[in-house]
């Protein structure tokens, strides 16, 4: 095989050798269709390769199945390359796009065609429509008869004018079909289960089966770690591979990622597309950890890093059983990784969600911005809501008159111009702050919450605010000031 180059044009070369033995680097591969937004369930299914190729030292390779041409778009392959890039999910070669592969494809059609492993076949979608129904109303299961296979002795019909044939793949007509699949065991098909798979349309466009079966012989992928929706499709391309000369890989199929309904997780039950789980203010380490555990695990590891996962991963602790999305589970995860998160680089990150908000952190005299993060991104489970909650240190506080009158009483007013007058010749810092309002609370017989809140109100515009002295450092002396004396004017 001659190695490609990770571009987009790049097309591996045909290999004579097998995908496994023709390569002692493992070689995983995510070979997702563009035909809508990719999602939690099939990123998990571009994850798990991810972090076999990296636990090994091995390959990773993004090839992109865009066949469909009806319904695949560029939009889509946008939001595959974003995911997955936003994600850190590096690939080695790639992305291939199976479109610029389809002179290689009619290739390799073309030698089956000669060695006698695929044959033309001139049955109409009519008849066998026809021959279907037939064979459901005999309670026969419905299949092609092989009318056009070629078999010694065998007469075949005259083509008839002007009908394009199919091209089909030549299956074995006994013995068995088996691999030890890695995450369900030993499964066997009998090949007089399945006819002959129509292996290009009368066009000459390849199909599915055959483009998947080509492209990872040629890309050498050694280990097929894919969803259990494949497994159908796996002993045909078995029989394919070996037609051709090939060693199969070893397969691992997923079980389905369920949604919250315990439905299959797709974008019709409402499903969100990976990058949206970004624009929502998630941190792409705690889907990581949590798409890891969503069908693998590492004893009772909840709480991993990228670096444990990659060292941690093989194919024998995968799940056999669906996994459930838990949105709830995910949010917690992400919540503890903002809680530990470095206030630089969440700053960075939440910035955005602050413009979004019409907000300029650094905007001259405004609030430390990283002070801002560093304080309230304890309570925050999305950078969306750590910028939701920061906005009130950007923006003139604008109490309802009912929470004035609830909180600003005539009797704690006094206080409060206390409070004000002491903070007025105090270093500014919440050290020095906390001292002035124990020794005003103390003069005037009151407790914490009677001055903290319509304090919290009057300077921030909300009652709900973490340690009152760390929120007023923050503000800065001279705004604090002012906002206070405006508070009881």
């Amino acid at each position: 095989m001659t190695e490609s180059t990770a571009s987009p044009s790049s097309s591996p070369s045909a290999s004579s050798s097998s995908p496994s033995a023709g390569s002692a680097v493992v070689r995983t591969r995510f070979a997702p269709s563009p035909t809508g937004f990719i999602h939690l369930g099939n990123i998990r299914s571009a994850l798990y390769p991810w972090a076999f190729a990296r636990s090994k030292g091995g390959v990773f390779v993004l090839r992109i199945e865009d066949t469909d041409v009806e319904r695949s778009s560029d939009a889509s392959v946008e939001v595959i390359l974003e995911g997955m890039a936003w994600l850190d999910l590096d690939i080695d070669e790639g992305p291939f796009y199976q479109m610029q592969r389809m002179d290689r494809y009619r290739e390799v059609l073309a030698s089956m065609l000669e060695q006698g492993l695929a044959y033309p076949c001139y049955m109409s979608t009519e008849e066998l429509d026809a021959l279907r129904e037939q064979q459901r109303a005999e309670g026969l299961k419905p299949r092609y008869d092989g009318r056009w296979r070629p078999e010694p002795g065998k007469v075949l019909p005259t083509p008839p004018e002007g009908v394009k044939p199919v091209t089909r793949f030549r299956n074995p007509l006994d013995g068995v079909v088996v691999w030890d699949d890695a995450v369900k065991g030993r499964i066997e098909i009998a090949n007089d289960e399945l006819d002959d798979l129509v292996i290009a349309r009368p066009d000459g466009t390849p199909t599915y089966n055959f483009c998947v079966v080509v492209d990872d012989a040629d890309m050498q992928i050694t280990h097929v770690i894919r969803g259990d929706d494949h497994v159908n499709n796996t002993p045909r391309q078995i029989n394919i591979l070996r037609a051709l000369g090939h060693t199969p890989p070893v397969y691992a199929h997923l079980p389905t990622v369920l949604n919250e309904q315990g439905e299959k997780m797709s974008k019709r039950a409402g499903a969100m597309a990976v990058t949206q789980y970004r624009d929502e203010g998630f941190l792409p380490e705690a889907v990581l950890n949590y798409l890891a555990r969503l069908g693998w695990a590492h004893g009772d590891a909840e709480i991993f890093s990228r670096e444990q996962f990659v060292s941690w991963f093989d194919l024998d602790h995968l799940g056999k059983s669906p996994a459930q999305y838990d949105p709830e589970k995910l949010k917690w995860l992400n919540s503890h990784y903002i809680k530990t998160g470095d206030p630089v680089r969440l700053a960075a990150l939440t910035a955005p969600f602050m413009a979004a908000l019409g907000v300029d952190v650094d905007a001259p005299g405004a609030p430390d911005w990283v002070g801002v993060v560093t304080l309230m991104k304890d309570r925050a489970a999305t950078l969306k809501e750590l910028a939701d909650s920061a906005v009130m240190f950007y923006r003139e506080p604008a109490p309802t008159a009912e929470e004035l009158a609830h909180h600003v009483t005539e009797a704690v007013k006094p206080a409060i111009a206390a409070l004000r007058d002491a903070l007025t010749n105090v270093d500014w810092n919440r050290a020095a702050i906390n001292p002035v309002f124990k020794q005003v609370l103390a003069a005037h017989t009151l407790k914490m919450p009677v001055l903290a809140m319509p304090v919290r109100l009057l300077v921030a515009g909300t009652t709900h605010t973490p340690s009152i002295d760390a929120v007023l450092e923050l503000f800065g002396k001279d705004r604090v000031l002012s906002r206070l004396a405006n508070g009881i004017a």
